[in-house]
């Protein structure tokens, strides 16, 4: 782009951070990797059944509309000038699935988020409509086991269910598309000419492009019976979607568009072969850089689109395995048990366990089954290991040990298929935690990096628009970051391992194909979530009240 005169901070890099719990408008100094001011909003999610879990593709438009004007002003308060801003990019929640109408920009269901289960009836009848040999070519092709987790069954329940979109597709106004695409069209003009795009990331998670074309694949389609001309174009992560239409960022390019998971690997710095970094939010997730190739799992792995740094530039891979259930094991603890108030408080609460008492008990949270490396749907959550001295510091501390040893369970699945991590790189809100990441360290057995800016997320969305407008710097320096390395022996290690494995053991087999509303092969990504299932623990529902009550008020 042609340089022009800046103020003191340089160019300006805009990034919408769109995530399943709040939306996130930031400012960056493309020079310096500095965040100048953002402005943040929650977001709601609802269930009109057990399973479901929707969100209002309105509100969330809305929310990022607010956040970006707020911001703006934030600048000009600073004595920054917003026209110093040449470009933005986004990052979205992956999966979530919105179906709207080309015409009159209403969705024409509400937006289906990535952890509904409403599909697992369709997921469990593909392989027998289909055969077993066209389930492992979708697998082959699209890097993604069959699961509710996906975008593909998604839509294929939309387009069966919702008489709207069957009205919408025959008539030629249906649009669908991940939320990057739902905003990219209404930021670009909506109805009134809005570009309907998304990048290499976003389409690799729903199940219908092929990894090595990039493409929608015509067999995938087939498979789940979804229309190309509903899908957007594909485009790459770093490029010119299109211009703003509206608002104070009238005129400015969206330049970057990459999912949250591989926002946050570009944003780590992980660009070279074997370099790993887990986001701790809702859930974990692990993605492994293994650069040009794609790398089909053997250990319950997925195989996906890392980034695309241009139309010209060749794709990246990784592989991705998740903890289905992170932050939200506290967020269930602080709302259903009430045994916190805030979740900030388990850090002092698990610092207070004696090194005598770790580990004697054992908290699987298993409240959709276990999913990678695992995959087990019929397991359910359990705590081990209880007694008349329990306290809740204890299940506070069991809680957090949870994360750190199903995180362990997929670094060694991701170790068994390419080569042991050396070392981890630790971002998102759990991160904040200094007491899960030494006791991640410990788990591990290897030096756990966590940056002191914590919005990865973010920045790697501001890198790949910045790239594609040549104002982001081809290097970087590291970012300061606290280094926390392990502090346990082998032996100590191998004791709390055998402990955990123990109890995950105990978990599995608490439901059946019959019973078993849940499909557990998905994963978890942000903020804590609020919908959760019932039966949740196999203990007897009283006799769960009477611990709950025990522990919150000892």
């Amino acid at each position: 782009m042609n340089m022009r005169e800046f103020g003191r901070f340089g160019p300006l890099i805009g990034a919408i951070d769109e995530g399943t719990s709040n939306v996130k408008f930031l400012i960056f100094a493309a020079y310096t990797s500095e965040v100048l001011t953002y402005h943040q909003i929650s977001l709601k999610r609802f269930s009109p059944q057990e399973g479901w879990v929707e969100q209002d593709a309105l509100e969330i438009l809305d929310a990022v509309l607010e956040c970006i004007e707020v911001t703006i002003d934030n600048l000009r308060k600073l004595d920054i000038n917003p026209e110093d801003i040449v470009g933005i990019g986004i990052t979205n929640q992956r999966e979530t699935t919105i179906v709207w109408n080309s015409c009159t920009g209403q969705p024409l269901y509400s937006a289906i988020v990535w952890l509904d289960v409403r599909t697992s009836k369709i997921v469990d009848e593909l392989p027998k409509n289909k055969g077993a040999q066209c389930v492992n070519a979708v697998v082959q092709c699209s890097g993604l086991p069959l699961s509710t987790y996906f975008s593909s069954v998604k839509l294929k329940w939309l387009l069966q269910n919702v008489t709207a979109i069957k009205e919408a597709v025959a008539n030629g106004t249906c649009m669908a598309g991940t939320v990057d695409t739902w905003l990219i069209w209404n930021l670009t003009g909506g109805s009134l000419g809005g570009i309907h795009v998304t990048d290499v990331t976003n389409a690799s998670r729903t199940q219908l492009m092929c990894l090595r074309s990039l493409k929608w694949d015509k067999g995938l389609l087939r498979f789940f019976d979804v229309p190309l001309k509903i899908l957007p174009k594909i485009k790459s992560s770093s490029e010119i979607y299109g211009y703003i239409t509206t608002g104070p960022l009238l005129g400015v390019p969206i330049a970057g568009c990459i999912a949250d998971q591989q926002a946050a690997l570009v944003g780590q710095g992980c660009m070279r072969f074997g370099q790993v970094k887990c986001t701790f939010g809702t859930g974990c997730f692990l993605l492994y850089n293994t650069g040009d190739s794609i790398v089909h799992s053997e250990n319950g792995l997925l195989t996906t689109v890392a980034y695309k740094l241009g139309p010209d530039a060749p794709p990246v891979y990784a592989l991705e395995g998740s903890v289905a259930i992170a932050g939200d094991t506290l967020q269930w603890l602080k709302e259903s048990l009430e045994l916190i108030s805030d979740v900030k408080e388990t850090e002092e609460l698990a610092a207070n366990v004696e090194d005598d008492e770790e580990g004697s008990v054992c908290f699987v949270p298993a409240f959709n089954g276990l999913y990678a490396p695992h995959w087990r749907k019929d397991a359910r959550g359990i705590i081990c290991g209880l007694s008349s001295n329990t306290r809740r510091q204890h299940v506070v501390r069991a809680a957090l040990e949870a994360v750190c040893q199903q995180t362990s369970a997929v670094a060694a699945a991701m170790q068994r298929d390419c080569a042991p991590l050396q070392r981890l790189l630790a971002d998102g809100g759990m991160a904040q935690n200094n007491v899960l990441m030494q006791m991640q360290a410990d788990v591990l057995g290897i030096p756990l990096i966590r940056p002191l800016m914590m919005e990865s997320t973010a920045l790697g969305a501001a890198i790949v628009a910045g790239r594609a407008l040549r104002v982001w710097p081809a290097a970087i320096p590291n970012p300061p970051a606290d280094t926390f390395l392990p502090a346990i022996t082998n032996d100590e290690r191998d004791i709390r391992r055998a402990r955990w494995e123990s109890a995950l053991e105990r978990s599995m087999g608490w439901t059946t194909d019959s019973d078993d509303k849940v499909e557990p092969q998905s994963e978890q990504s942000d903020d804590a979530i609020t919908v959760l299932p019932s039966g949740l623990f196999f203990l007897g529902t009283a006799l769960l009240v009477i611990i709950a009550d025990k522990l919150k008020v000892i």
